[in-house]
């Protein structure tokens, strides 16, 4: 049940496995508001904002946070009630729920972070992994875009999407499990400002900013751009250039008819032999044999 009286547009796509629920969605709001939802379900929740800025209050964690895109966190409830306060037009966010039983089959054999939430959950005790939530790094954004735009169908499918969102749960865990003792980026407006930097190389790949344009588009100095880049997204400013230009590659190559010479411009590179000799190097592979066999790029 959910109240959204200011909602101007909702898009979901859902996918149902025997013990585990995906889902993406994305929301267009009117205005600014609160939303309020509940139900009676009882899942492990793995939470990803992908995109927008918004308030949370949780019932049964009885919290509250305060979250912009690109965060991720695990939680479990017996139920759920949450009211949350659009801060942004634009909401994406992507979800997996996992029952109780078979997550705790998974759970119980992960590290040290994630059995004690393990623990809280079979004791059925609502609890949250941590009360701090990180953001979503390079691999976990790659497995999502992987998992929404899954091309296998019938049983490979669900095969393909169990893998995924174990292997979700995974990078999780191992975020998680490597607490930092001394974070170097400790406020929220530099976060914010970092996540801006991603998004505008993004939107960008084919021709990024260099790091001194960056700095001045985002007002961050230089340094506390590179070095806080790379403990919020786990690689540096030019690795994410990279690993997006290959990711964007292999996704225009697999889906699309465009020659290696199109893809080679459309992601940057100077020449054909250039991005011939950066994908080789990548995958292993020349573009024109993931063309003539998929199955031969492996990340």
């Amino acid at each position: 049940m959910n109240s959204n009286s200011n909602i101007k547009n909702r898009t979901s796509k859902n996918w149902e496995l025997d013990n585990i629920l995906i889902s993406h969605n994305v929301i267009d709001y009117n205005s600014e508001g609160k939303q309020l939802f509940k139900d009676d379900t009882e899942f492990v929740r793995l939470h990803f904002g992908l995109q927008g800025s918004y308030d949370f209050s949780f019932t049964q964690l009885k919290s509250s946070f305060e979250l912009s895109g690109h965060h991720n966190n695990i939680m479990y409830s017996d139920g759920l009630e949450l009211e949350v306060q659009n801060k942004s037009d634009r909401i994406e966010t992507f979800g997996i729920n996992f029952t109780t039983a078979s997550f705790i089959e998974i759970g119980q054999n992960g590290n040290e972070i994630l059995k004690r939430f393990t623990d809280d959950v079979i004791n059925k005790k609502d609890c949250i992994l941590s009360p701090n939530w990180k953001t979503s790094n390079f691999k976990i954004q790659q497995v999502i875009n992987e998992i929404i735009n899954c091309s296998y169908k019938d049983e490979l499918k669900d095969l393909f999407l169990l893998s995924k969102s174990i292997e979700l749960l995974v990078l999780q865990a191992e975020l998680y499990g490597n607490q930092a003792s001394a974070l170097f980026i400790k406020s929220e407006k530099d976060k914010r400002k970092l996540i801006e930097a991603k998004e505008l190389l993004e939107l960008r790949i084919d021709n990024p900013p260099t790091i001194v344009e960056l700095s001045k588009l985002i007002g961050m100095n230089e340094y506390k751009l590179k070095k806080g880049f790379k403990e919020l997204f786990g690689t540096t400013v030019f690795g994410f250039i990279h690993k997006c230009r290959m990711s964007l590659a292999k996704k225009l190559l697999l889906g699309t008819d465009k020659s290696a010479k199109e893809i080679a411009y459309c992601t940057g590179y100077s020449s054909p032999q250039h991005f011939s000799n950066a994908f080789k190097k990548q995958f292993g592979v020349s573009p024109s044999s993931v063309r003539n066999a998929p199955d031969s790029a492996i990340d």
